[in-house]
């Protein structure tokens, strides 16, 4: 097993997500390398007692992230910082020929995520993929695995979504994610449309046109200094697109929803495909549940399919039992290692976002913008 030697750029929630899936690597049976974490890098060195003693192999803790990139004992990164600071570190990680797992959006805007895929293209010997974990729960892998057998007939309509309700609480104190010079112009977009967008982008299902209706529902929050700051960021976005199959050259409605003021949703992701001859809708309310219509004329029944422990990359929990978010998170990481590793993902659905899905998104968004601007179909 080929060992991947890892820095991590900004040690915040989701680095040390990353640094706990890295610890729990022995519960994975069939991928071909693993992850070491040797290195960390944060503004905020209060955060780096906790990595000291979550990675054993750690030998470097620094406040700039240069000196981690210039380090010998780093192969790849995980870059999870603010959007503004996307474009400057996802290329200087890249110049420096280090292997990158980078967090949506890819850039605070369109123009930042070109110049990042520029030059992901002049290093070609570097490999780079986005975070997104939602395909990896074993309901969304029976899904996608519909999707790659044509199980569905000719698509109806597609709708799929990110949706939590934190930010319903108007006392929450504002943070990057609603000041627009930290989390850019696409708001909630953003910040959570690749999750949405991940599974439709690697079907193929291409948005040709896009209207959008985005709101800003709260105007301002608590600054935590005992006044008040404007929250200038969209809190929920809306998308209809007019939508092409690239296998079959079909074009149906696909609804993307990016709320963050959702009443009654925790942290809900889901995904809905209508077809034909079957349909299948899955939530993360409820994530070992699969509903399928399989329709072969007379009655229509929706069934509900338990699933259990059923994995892209196995692993030695037996399949009667639950998965859950951290869980995701192990199995997104596993595809990213696998992929640096070996080359290829198992198959079309156990591979993590690509700069080019990235780059659509961005595409879609930017239209989305003019779209509500404008209140009109906008191309994508």
């Amino acid at each position: 097993m080929k060992t991947i030697r890892f820095g991590i750029i900004g040690c915040g929630l989701m680095g040390r997500e990353f640094a706990s899936a890295a610890a729990r690597w022995v519960h994975l049976t069939d991928v071909t390398g693993k992850p070491e974490i040797t290195a960390i890098s944060d503004t905020n060195d209060a955060l780096f007692p906790w990595y000291r003693e979550a990675c054993p192999k750690l030998k470097l803790a620094t406040k700039d992230y240069r000196e981690l990139l210039a380090s010998k004992e780093v192969d790849a990164v995980y870059v999870a910082v603010p959007h503004n600071l996307h474009k400057e570190i996802y290329i200087a990680a890249i110049e420096a020929g280090k292997h990158l797992m980078g967090e949506k959006p890819f850039g605070i805007d369109k123009a930042a995520n070109d110049a990042i895929l520029a030059t992901i293209r002049s290093h070609p010997n570097v490999f780079v993929r986005c975070s997104s974990e939602s395909p990896f729960y074993p309901a969304m892998q029976r899904l996608c695995d519909m999707i790659d057998s044509n199980a569905f007939g000719r698509i109806i309509e597609v709708n799929t979504g990110f949706l939590h309700s934190s930010d319903l609480d108007a006392t929450k104190p504002i943070n990057w994610k609603r000041m627009v010079e930290f989390c850019g112009e696409y708001g909630c977009m953003g910040d959570l449309g690749m999750h949405a967008c991940h599974v439709p982008f690697r079907a193929g299902w291409v948005p040709k046109n896009v209207r959008a209706y985005l709101n800003k529902i709260v105007s301002e929050r608590p600054d935590g200094k005992g006044g008040m700051a404007p929250c200038k960021t969209w809190d929920n976005a809306t998308l209809l697109c007019d939508a092409r199959d690239t296998r079959s050259g079909e074009s149906f409605p696909l609804t993307i929803k990016t709320h963050r003021i959702a009443p009654g949703n925790k942290n809900t992701w889901y995904t809905e495909v209508l077809g034909t001859k079957m349909s299948a809708r899955w939530s993360s309310t409820n994530p070992k549940r699969l509903e399928i219509l399989d329709y072969k004329g007379g009655e229509q029944a929706w069934q509900q399919v338990e699933t259990g422990y059923e994995t892209a990359f196995k692993s030695i929990t037996g399949g009667i039992f639950e998965f859950g978010f951290t869980d995701s998170i192990l199995q997104m990481w596993a595809a990213f290692v696998h992929e640096l590793a070996s080359g290829k993902p198992p198959k079309r659905f156990a591979g993590c976002v690509t700069p080019e899905e990235a780059a659509l998104s961005h595409r879609l968004f930017t239209a989305a913008l003019k779209s509500h601007e404008h209140s009109s179909v906008v191309e994508v």
